[in-house]
């Protein structure tokens, strides 16, 4: 049975963390990865205080096994840590910034803290900061990244300087042939992101989603061009019209974009606008140009083939890793 210590220290049967897109990571996802063995997450990094307890509570009312909050370092978080810790979160997800000022009271209340990190320097602080368990994140990630480095050259640093904590690695793994190479590599587990954003739960636009299925892995692109909101922030996505047409006008800056403060959708609901060049994902309550909005998504996209339960997601991931470990130990065998 695919079986880690992080699993052990998790609670989890498998060792698999379905990583936090956004809006995307709805409480019925993270229940549904955690209920297939997996550790799922929810993401509310500007979202209120009630909101944030609201989804934990829903969270809990459709799992009883573990999960993650997932909260993003650059802007204030104390309130949201605080309605996690009083909620008493199985694990807390952290990114982009220095988590030590929440391990300890984290570890007060029994909380597990995972740290997402970049780079062999960022790993080291987060591991002398007490956090659990490192998330290497290799440049081939979707979403918003922190680093520039490739996830073989990053994941086995990352293991070295920090061992014998766990070790996670993200970016660019959607089968079970990359859980196993990971696993090669010395991590204890793996985050993955991309290939749950294409499932039935999902949060994710549908036209985001059959945007994802029909990519492959030479239609992202590493870019900052989605800075509305969070400026000066390195994300990959899909090529879409708005790449394109910047890069038709010569990659112009902030303030001389095309079609800059243009409308692209609206919020079904609430009829709040999106921008063209805004850092949002597009979720499923949104009308307009879904196209032109930031699609985030990983190298491993071309190996995602529909949309599919996740449940259904996880069983596949594990029966493919384990195949993929068989038949490296029959090599190993001669």
């Amino acid at each position: 049975m695919l079986h880690t210590p992080l699993c052990d220290l998790l609670g989890i049967r498998y060792p698999i963390f379905q990583a936090p897109i956004g809006g995307t990571t709805r409480p019925e996802l993270a229940a549904a990865v955690s209920n297939a063995g997996g550790l799922g997450s929810v993401a509310i990094s500007h979202g209120s205080p009630d909101a944030l307890r609201a989804a934990i509570r829903r969270v809990r009312e459709l799992t009883a096994a573990p999960f993650a909050v997932n909260l993003l370092l650059p802007w204030p978080q104390e309130e949201r840590v605080a309605v996690c810790l009083a909620e008493r979160v199985p694990v807390l997800s952290l990114f982009w910034g220095d988590p030590a000022p929440f391990v300890s009271a984290a570890h007060a209340v029994g909380t597990r803290v995972l740290h997402q990190v970049g780079t062999v320097e960022e790993a080291e602080r987060a591991a002398a900061a007490g956090v659990d368990a490192v998330i290497a994140q290799g440049v081939e990630a979707g979403g918003h990244v922190r680093g520039t480095i490739s996830l073989v050259a990053l994941v086995p640093r990352v293991v070295d300087a920090v061992a014998p904590r766990p070790v996670l690695a993200a970016g660019g793994i959607a089968d079970g042939r990359g859980i196993a190479a990971a696993l090669a590599l010395g991590a204890a587990g793996v985050s993955i992101g991309t290939r749950f954003l294409a499932s039935v739960e999902s949060g994710a636009h549908p036209d985001y989603k059959a945007e994802v299925v029909a990519a492959r892995e030479t239609d992202t692109v590493f870019t900052e061009l989605f800075d509305v909101g969070w400026p000066n922030a390195p994300h990959r996505s899909l090529r879409n019209s708005t790449y394109e047409a910047w890069r038709a006008a010569g990659c112009p800056p902030p303030g001389r974009r095309p079609g800059e403060g243009d409308v692209v959708a609206t919020h079904a609901t609430t009829g709040q606008p999106v921008l063209r060049y805004t850092d949002r994902a597009p979720v499923a309550e949104l009308q307009g140009n879904i196209e032109a909005m930031a699609l985030y998504a990983g190298q491993g996209c071309g190996l995602i083939d529909g949309v599919r339960p996740a449940g259904e997601i996880v069983a596949a991931l594990v029966a493919e890793t384990e195949a993929a470990l068989a038949r490296l130990s029959a090599l190993a065998r001669g």
